[in-house]
């Protein structure tokens, strides 16, 4: 099972020295990628709850957010091997022919780094903000990863949707990875899993109790394969949202929350889901408030894993 590992971009910790220290103590310690999250804005008065958390308000830590692509784009100067991700980039809010551009030159000055992670979002606020419509957005994402596909893998290219068009034209250079960079993506609801099984390499689930991951994913693969796709060659990948504590918890722990020998417990059960990757973001933990800690929790998940 590989490991991840999440940038520190989010926010005051987030800057140029953070990004450094940890991208290169990562690739140290022989973590096989690091990765980014997607938010463009901390509404004061928000029209949709924030999904992970009881009371619905957004960490404070979201008032400062470094860009995902700026920021991967940023580390790959600064390191030689570990893959590059985006968990994930929401879909709906690019246009294609200028995200193709985006992931294609990080994949292209990454040496073949790139690993793409795609969502669909959840804020209205987000939406409204990106110029995407909220009620359109399975569709327009359905279109954008053909789109995208259609530029990574034809030269000229030459696009007709319904909500994007391309005139015939060379579009290049195309991404050091062939066909083009993995593409993963978080699905829950029917439609999106649908997407992921026609579409994509793999399903990273994010906030799905691992008691319920291996229904959901047998689900996804049977999918998969009525869509003519051998479901076998879907990865699975598993974002843990680490929260520390001095004690262990008791009844109704959270995944990856407690003491470190619960945490380690539930890698282990991970691995026993047969999952091709775990991504340790330690940046919400109590306590977890400087680079050094950072790196500190980082090298026990290391050890631990």
């Amino acid at each position: 099972m590989r490991l991840g590992f999440a940038l520190p971009q989010i926010g005051p910790v987030a800057g140029p020295e953070a990004l450094i220290t940890v991208a290169q103590r990562a690739e140290a310690l022989g973590f096989d990628s690091l990765w980014v999250l997607d938010r463009m804005l901390y509404p004061v008065n928000p029209r949709t709850p924030y999904p992970a958390t009881r009371d619905g308000v957004l960490p404070d830590l979201y008032k400062q957010v470094l860009d995902p692509l700026e920021t991967l784009t940023f580390v790959a100067a600064h390191t030689r091997r570990v893959a590059l991700g985006t968990s994930v980039l929401n879909i709906p809010w690019y246009p294609p022919v200028l995200l193709a551009r985006r992931l294609t030159t990080l994949d292209v000055l990454s040496g073949g780094r790139l690993r793409v992670g795609f969502g669909m979002g959840w804020s209205l606020d987000e939406y409204e903000a990106a110029g995407a419509p909220w009620r359109e957005r399975g569709k327009r994402a359905d279109e954008i990863i053909a789109a995208l596909k259609t530029i990574w893998t034809t030269d000229p290219v030459e696009f007709q949707g319904q909500y994007y068009r391309i005139p015939k034209s060379f579009i290049g250079p195309k991404p050091v990875q062939k066909p083009h960079p993995p593409i993963y993506m978080a699905a829950y609801t029917p439609p999106a899993m649908k997407r992921l099984a026609k579409e994509a390499n793999g399903w990273f689930p994010v906030g799905v109790p691992l008691s319920a991951v291996a229904g959901m994913f047998e689900g996804i693969k049977g999918m998969a394969k009525d869509a003519g796709r051998d479901p076998a060659a879907l990865e699975l990948i598993v974002r843990a949202n680490v929260e520390f504590s001095d004690a262990p918890l008791g009844e109704g722990r959270a995944d990856f929350t407690g003491s470190l020998e619960q945490i380690v417990g539930d890698v282990a059960e991970t691995r026993k889901l047969g999952a091709a990757e775990i991504v340790f973001d330690v940046q919400f933990s109590p306590g977890v408030e400087t680079v050094d800690a950072i790196v500190a929790r980082m090298e026990q998940l290391r050890q631990a894993a």
